[in-house]
């Protein structure tokens, strides 16, 4: 196979300090229902994982990307090693990690979850799309469907027998999901007749499972229009038996895989149903008219999941700008700028070039901080749940705040990032030499699936602020509030404290801003700034969970000694969290007064005024 070499790096030691120092996940660890779990054990799986990363899937990303993917017969061919790939992932169990143990999964808790997908999907976004579709849609099935769904779905998706999909999106419609034509017809044995067509469906169709189960959205005959009448069903390529066995073709076509910028090892479908009238499909569940119900579940956890992603692959990316600047030699030191004679110097010596690199740094450091807090909340939940129901709701209510900041912030970071490391290497990151220029072609879908980082920015204004009466957010913006009070005198780090507690400031006035604007029925405002909105309330997460982890690192650097390796990862994490102070949390306070000035230059510009024709 050509192009067989791993260039995805890692850095382990964060996924312990996020874990173990920062987050406290050994105060779960040993209790129900993480009770089969300890640290030791927590800390085993990441390695391995890293390791099957770096040997397994790492190797077939350049490869996946050159060759991408092809229709034969009627069915798509993945890039040579998936199908082999994909059954060492299910053999080795990296995809049950956090299964119940019902369905042959390990219930481990979800921050080891995270770290261990982050190290998948860096390693090969591509073929990592195509399990972590599958899991999502048997997750859905798991908590929507009847018993029998369950028996015959779940432990033959959950593991890696058969895929799965999320199949929303249609050619007319767009990202308006309530205008979908999909129609289902109610049959006389209980199930449907669906017939319509979709479009971007990621990991449509595959070799490396036996079957595929599309979950679709189809309108059932006579039902309401909009996303109130849609419903969800369950639409297998090929048919299932009671007894789980395979029939017949099922009439789901691939009719063609998109061309595109990235992600090529992913096959990105377009699927027709029933063209020849013969694809039956079933309800989850037996509730018709629940189709965006059942869905958001399996939207949300794709939505954590694209956060992931653009963390996995700036994170690689970075790693490997790093490498990279610590290695190529040219220029002389600025030190020596007037000495014509001066030697070379490795390119980090360049105070531009570490700036880059720094910024990258806490930008990754601090998007890991915020998806691994989102998970260790969903984990917190379960252990609270019956026990602490308050509690209980605190760390769901967090875990809804927190998935549009996961997804639009990451997303958009990680083609930031990628583009800047691709300047660190200069005009060698422009070529295939170096991983830089696929990861920023592949990064930048993450803004745009699973709802565009627009729509995520009006799901935070529009409902998510607001939720509980906004309880979530009261309780978001009280826990770094009592961060800034505990530290705000601190000698170290009051500067950063002080920039911290401006963009609090600032981020708590434009929320209100926001409200008046809703009360006022001053709707056109709210597209508007909304985006801004969302990368101001993320920056200021972000600057928050930096400074956490510099007050941390301040204190353990009293009990570590000038040798150890730990005190050079120690001051990474104060640098990382100062930089961003000075460099970042200002632009949260600058969005606030651009917002609040409410300009409406965008809405009264004439179409013709843009350009002429």
């Amino acid at each position: 196979m050509a192009h067989a070499i791993n260039r995805y790096k890692a850095d382990l030691r964060d996924y312990r300090f996020l874990l173990f120092e920062q987050f406290g996940l050994s105060d779960l660890l040993g209790t129900a229902p993480y009770e089969d779990w300890d640290e030791e054990t927590v800390i085993a799986v990441i390695d391995e994982m890293y390791r099957f990363a770096c040997d397994v899937t790492g190797p077939l990303n350049r490869n996946g990307d050159e060759q991408g993917c092809r229709i034969e017969d009627g069915r798509v061919i993945t890039p040579d090693g998936f199908p082999a790939a994909w059954k060492k992932l299910y053999e080795a169990g990296w995809k049950s990690l956090t299964i119940a143990e019902e369905w042959g999964g390990q219930g481990a808790p979800r921050t080891l979850g995270v770290c261990a997908e982050e190290l998948l999907s860096g390693s090969n976004t591509s073929f990592a799309m195509y399990p972590g579709l599958t899991v999502g849609a048997a997750e859905l099935i798991e908590e929507f469907g009847t018993d029998r769904q369950r028996k015959i779905y779940l432990e033959r998706m959950f593991g890696g027998t058969w895929s799965g999909t999320m199949c929303l999106t249609e050619a007319e419609a767009g990202s308006d999901v309530g205008a979908a034509t999909t129609s289902a017809r109610k049959l006389e044995d209980g199930r449907y007749a669906i017939t319509g067509g979709k479009v971007f469906i990621s990991a449509g169709d595959s070799d490396v499972a036996e079957n595929v189960i599309h979950l679709a959205l189809a309108r059932i005959e006579g039902a309401m229009a909009g996303t109130k009448g849609l419903s969800l069903f369950i639409v297998p390529r090929v048919r299932v038996g009671d007894d789980g066995k395979l029939a017949e073709d099922n009439d789901v076509k691939v009719v063609g895989i998109e061309h595109k910028m990235g992600i090529n090892g992913s096959a990105t479908c377009q699927l027709a149903f029933g063209e020849d009238g013969g694809c039956i499909g079933e309800l989850v569940g037996t509730a018709e008219h629940q189709g965006m119900r059942q869905m958001f579940q399996m939207m949300n956890m794709a939505r954590i999941g694209v956060g992931l992603q653009g963390l996995a692959v700036a994170s690689s990316a970075y790693l490997n700008a790093l490498a990279y600047a610590k290695e190529r030699k040219q220029g002389s030191s600025i030190k020596e700028w007037k000495n014509p004679e001066a030697p070379r110097v490795a390119i980090i010596e360049h105070p531009n070039v570490r700036q880059d690199l720094l910024d990258m740094k806490a930008r990754v450091e601090g998007i890991r901080a915020l998806i691994v807090k989102l998970a260790m909340h969903q984990d917190r939940f379960e252990v609270r749940t019956g026990k602490d129901d308050e509690r209980a709701a605190y760390h769901e209510g967090q875990v809804d705040l927190l998935t549009p900041l996961v997804k639009a912030y990451s997303s958009d970071q990680s083609f930031l990032i990628c583009a800047k490391a691709i300047s660190v290497y200069g005009g060698a990151g422009y070529l295939k030499d170096h991983p830089v220029e696929q990861y920023c072609r592949d990064s930048k879908i993450f803004s745009i699936y699973e709802g565009t980082n627009a729509i995520q920015s009006l799901d935070l204004v529009g409902r998510k602020l607001g939720q509980g009466g906004g309880k979530n957010t009261q309780a978001f913006l009280g826990d770094i509030q009592k961060f800034i009070t505990t530290h705000a005198d601190d000698a170290e780090f009051g500067p950063s404290i002080a920039s911290l507690k401006k963009a609090h400031e600032a981020v708590g006035g434009t929320t209100m801003q926001f409200l008046g604007w809703f009360q006022g029925g001053q709707m056109q405002h709210i597209p508007l700034a909304s985006e801004r909105f969302l990368s101001m309330m993320s920056e200021l997460a972000v600057g928050w969970l930096l400074l956490e982890q510099a007050v941390i690192a301040r204190d353990a650097l009293k009990h570590v000694s000038d040798t150890h390796p730990d005190r050079h990862f120690y001051q990474g994490k104060i640098s990382a969290a100062r930089y961003f102070a000075v460099n970042a949390l200002p632009f949260v306070v600058a969005n606030a007064r651009s917002i609040a000035a409410a300009d409406e230059s965008a809405i009264d510009i004439a179409n013709e005024a843009f350009a002429p024709e």
